[in-house]
């Protein structure tokens, strides 16, 4: 940043901003912003299922891979977590070890990451919404009545990011645990519907496990963890940040992980061989065992509040990131401002949550089913969180070895998190995928070309704002909050 002059500037000439508000999000609260940014009921809906196609009965080991793949990302995070405490995410982690330009790039594909995953999950909560009022009676299932849920809903989580983190996170708290909630009763029936086929000993047996079947679903189960470190974007508004954040992200993961392993499990003893042809495993359970006719509309309306949740949750991110890249000059020094009464980064979210309704309503009006949208825009911010994460492992061991801090676990798990990162693009591109997930990967190649080049001009008229990059820690933002 320029140099300080003599003479301080007046009130009337510098922008007043009262900061993000602090200490208030409980560790129960960071934890439902990491989860609710997963969307396990989500996942669970549908992931299984996939997986199944090529690891059978051995799906749940794909989930046990993927998790502690998490957990070695996560792990890293958590290093960072700490010692350092932020709203800027793995952009501050990321610039400990790998200087300005790594942490640039860290954050612009967090905020793809995080941005894409919101987009995309609205058209997943448009999805099931319309579901959910055609199967009460409402006819909701146009293209016109599904635009304006987009907009409804959409609007909905800008509101809720703005108005506040603890109204945002406790309503992602309450609709996560809803959803889950009721999922896990129709698991945990089904399993009692079963009586001693419950027990099925073959799918924890390692003879004749299909590996490349098991591998590939580890790539699925992987991109059913993506925004799982969310929590550390709250570094000014938690209590005990250097404790809460790094326990929020790690148990996080384990609860996800032990979810998502029991779940496929069920559903792999009730559905057998028909789960890999089954387009909706959960209502098939529910009519297998002979829930009644009104748990169906339930289940729908839990996987549309979890889509919703994982609106919310990202947007959170994407505020607070761009929040600090704002008071350090990477983007227009206005986006570094936050809300006077509500203490949130208005700005920012008035920008990112209208260009994510935008994009639905858009893909919505020329046609696109809204769980089209899902899979390719998760796909485009699924590709930024693969880079990110890889960044803040490399960071990480980097980081300990410059600070003589016991590291031999860091290398591990830095190792496993960039083999099985690197992987997953790489299986996310090649085979080439069909049109029009084939366009994704350079959508998103065209994005970080473009980054790079306003990288490349702020290094050239703004040397002081490169100095800065990732420099802001909570102890340093200014504000009243």
């Amino acid at each position: 940043m320029s140099a300080p002059t003599s003479t301080p500037p007046t009130p009337s000439a510098t922008p007043t901003d009262v900061g993000l508000r602090r200490g208030v999000m409980s560790g129960p609260e960071l934890a439902a912003q990491a989860i609710a940014n997963i969307a396990p009921s989500a996942v669970i809906a549908f992931t299984a299922a996939a997986i199944f196609l090529g690891a059978g009965n051995s799906t749940v080991y794909s989930f046990i891979l993927a998790t502690i793949v998490i957990l070695s990302v996560g792990y890293c995070v958590a290093v960072f977590a700490k010692r350092h405490a932020s709203a800027g995410s793995l952009y501050t982690y990321v610039s400990k070890g790998l200087g300005p330009f790594g942490a640039y790039i860290a954050g612009v594909t967090l905020l793809i990451g995080c941005w894409g995953i919101a987009a995309g999950s609205l058209g997943g909560s448009v999805s099931y919404m319309s579901q959910f009022l055609v199967a009460i009676g409402i006819p909701a299932d146009g293209v016109v009545a599904q635009i304006g849920l987009a907009i409804l809903l959409g609007g909905l989580a800008t509101l809720f990011t703005i108005r506040g983190i603890r109204l945002s996170a406790r309503i992602s708290l309450v609709l996560e645990l809803v959803s889950v909630t009721i999922i896990l009763i129709l698991l945990v029936l089904a399993l009692v519907w079963a009586g001693p086929n419950a027990w099925d000993p073959s799918q924890f047996s390692l003879t004749g496990v299909p590996i490349s079947g098991v591998a590939t679903g580890m790539v699925l189960g992987i991109l059913g963890f993506v925004g799982f470190s969310s929590a550390d974007a709250l570094g000014r508004e938690a209590r005990n940040p250097y404790t809460a954040i790094p326990r929020a992200i790690m148990w996080s993961a384990v609860t996800v992980g032990i979810l998502y392993v029991f779940a496929a499990y069920t559903q792999v003893v009730i559905l057998g061989d028909g789960l890999g042809a089954s387009a909706n495993p959960l209502e098939d359970i529910s009519t297998a065992i002979g829930m009644p006719a009104w748990f169906a509309p339930i289940l729908t309306l839990g996987v549309g509040a979890s889509f919703f949740a994982v609106v919310v949750a990202p947007l959170n991110v994407v505020g607070r990131i761009l929040y600090v890249m704002g008071k350090e000059g990477v983007v227009p020094e206005r986006f570094g401002r936050t809300h006077e009464r509500h203490m949130t980064p208005h700005r920012v979210l008035l920008v990112a949550g209208p260009l994510a309704i935008a994009l639905d309503v858009v893909m919505l009006a020329f046609g696109v089913h809204a769980m089209d949208i899902v899979v390719w825009v998760d796909t485009f911010g699924t590709y930024g969180y693969m880079v990110a994460y890889s960044l803040v492992a490399i960071a990480c061991v980097i980081y300990t070895q410059r600070e003589k801090i016991p590291n031999a676990l860091v290398w591990i798990a830095a190792t496993v998190a960039v083999a099985s990162m690197v992987y997953v693009f790489i299986a996310n591109v090649y085979p080439v995928p069909a049109y029009p997930l084939n366009l994704i990967t350079y959508i998103f190649l065209a994005s970080m070309v473009a980054a790079v080049a306003w990288y490349l001009n702020l290094a050239k008229k703004r040397p002081d704002v490169i100095a800065a990059i990732g420099k802001t820690e909570t102890d340093q933002m200014n504000g009243v909050g």
